[in-house]
Order: structure tokens, then C-alpha cells, then sequence
């Protein structure tokens, strides 16, 4: 399949679970891949599934965090591939906590890789996609690029421990709304996949072996209580599992793909059939 072929993707966050499975995905179908990751060696495993998969990969390592990291983000894939033409936000984690307890470091953390960075970076490639655009526009081209932000059922319908998570995943239903509406006239499609319960790191049962996960100079413990997942697998996911990151990627897929053009400003839930 080759229904990407040419096309530039940006990914964030691919260096493991959902975000690798969505950079090995767009390349399945020909597209060139720019990884970022925190870390140089998830960022070079991924880089050698997409080279294996038929696409072309390039890497941008770092914090989506840092100040500067839209810009350089954007640049590489001008650089290494001369295009731009998908971007996934997908980037990010959880520090959860009762809003009693949870400090404003805490709070503004989540937020800062939910919400400020994907709008770094989208405002870095806005100059790109308006000139490419109006260049395509005069050539008599209609070319359409794709946002995919990546949200969440905690975004839509909330959840307890999680009031820092929850509000930087609605605002950024809120940010792929906007944006629609100031994009459509670049043809850019601007869409949300909500994720409910996939199978990661993050959903992994909370056992007193797992370690915690470096984050920003941060230690923060990952994990489910197994009681949780039981239930959310026997009574409230309708198709009776968590899902897999390959399904989460395949959801994301759906909006980079050709059948996508004519929808935009648009939100679906990838949970096994949660609704709110």
C-alpha cells in the first residue's frame, strides 16, 4: 500500500508504544517519518521499524517541552525531506493525583506537554503550510496536509485523579476545533482521535516492580490497579478489552489518509465502543 507515498509526517513521541506504532504505520503506507523522542535510542529503534517497513525516517530528539522545539522540529522535516505534510501530536504523559493533593508544578507539567507544546509546534509550521499552500493554490493544485491531535476519554468525559490530564486533553479538542476553522482555507484537515484504554506503559497493572518512568528529570510511577482493569475490561469496555497500540495508530491512520479530505474539525473516541 502507498497511499501516503511522498507525503511528510511529524510525530511526536515515537519512540515507544502508540507513537511508534504510528510511525511505523504511516510509513507502511510510503510516508516519510520524522521521530522524535526524548531519548536517542527509542528514537533509533523506531527509525530502523519504519526503514523496515519502506519509509524513510529522520530523527528529532528532545523535549516537545523546550521552548525552541517546534521550530527545530518543523526545520527537519524541511531540511530532510523538503515537505511537511502530517503532523501527530501525540507526545505525552500522566502525573496523576486528587486535586487536593496535586501541586502546581504538577498541573502545569501535564499541561505543558499536552497543550503548550502541540501549540508550538503547529504555530511553527503555520508560515510553512500557508506558503506551500499558496504555492500549490497557483499551480492549480489542491493539496491537502493533515493535524492529528491526540486527545482522550479523560479529556471528554473526565476522570478521577487525573484534573491536570483531563484539562489539557480538552483543550486540545478545543485548540483541533480552532484550527480547523483558521486551516481550512490552506486545505489542511485539523482532527482528534480520543484514546480510551490502549495497552501501554501507562495502562500497565501498578506492581510494586515497575519502575518508575524518567520524565523531564522527574521519577513518576506508572500504572493501573489490576482491580480497574478487570473492571474496565468485563463491564464498561462494550468490546470486552483494552486495545492494542497498533489499533491506536490505525485510528490516527484513519485522518491521515486520502478518505480524510473532506473531514475536518472532527473528534473519534478509539476506546472498544466507551462513549460519553
Amino acid at each position: 500500500m502507498s497511499k501516503l507515498k511522498g507525503k511528510v509526517a511529524l510525530v511526536t513521541g515515537a519512540g515507544r508504544g502508540i507513537g511508534q506504532a504510528i510511525a511505523v504505520k504511516l510509513a507502511s503506507e510510503g510516508a516519510r517519518v520524522v521521530i522524535n523522542d526524548m531519548d536517542d535510542a527509542p528514537a533509533n529503534e523506531t527509525a530502523a521499524l519504519v526503514r523496515a517497513a519502506g519509509g524513510e525516517a529522520a530523527l528529532c530528539v528532545g523535549s516537545v517541552t523546550d521552548a525552541g522545539f517546534g521550530d527545530r522540529f518543523v526545520k527537519v522535516a524541511l531540511d530532510e525531506f523538503q515537505g511537511l505534510d502530517i503532523i501527530v501530536n501525540n507526545a505525552g504523559f500522566t502525573w496523576d493525583s486528587v486535586i487536593q493533593k496535586m501541586t502546581d508544578e504538577q498541573f502545569a507539567a501535564v499541561l505543558d506537554v499536552h497543550v503548550t507544546a502541540p501549540f508550538r509546534i503547529l504555530r511553527a509550521a503555520a508560515e510553512p503550510i500557508r506558503a506551500l499552500a499558496k504555492e500549490e493554490a497557483a499551480a492549480g493544485r489542491e493539496v491537502f496536509r493533515k493535524v492529528v491531535n491526540i486527545s482522550s476519554v479523560s479529556g471528554l468525559g473526565g476522570n478521577p485523579g487525573q484534573v491536570n490530564y483531563a484539562a489539557g486533553k480538552a483543550a486540545v479538542v478545543g485548540m483541533t476545533k480552532t484550527l480547523a476553522k483558521e486551516w481550512g482555507r490552506y486545505k489542511v484537515n485539523v482532527n482528534c482521535v480520543a484514546f480510551g484504554f490502549i495497552r501501554t506503559r501507562m495502562t500497565q497493572a501498578l506492581s510494586a516492580d515497575n519502575a518508575p518512568v524518567a520524565v523531564a528529570g522527574r521519577e513518576i510511577k506508572y500504572g493501573v490497579q489490576p482491580a480497574l482493569i478487570e473492571a474496565l475490561e468485563t463491564q464498561q469496555i462494550p468490546l470486552g478489552r483494552m486495545g492494542t497500540a497498533e489499533e491506536a495508530a490505525d485510528g490516527v491512520y484513519l485522518f491521515c489518509s486520502p478518505e480524510s479530505n473532506y473531514i475536518s474539525g472532527q473528534v473519534i473516541t478509539v476506546g472498544g465502543g466507551i462513549t460519553f
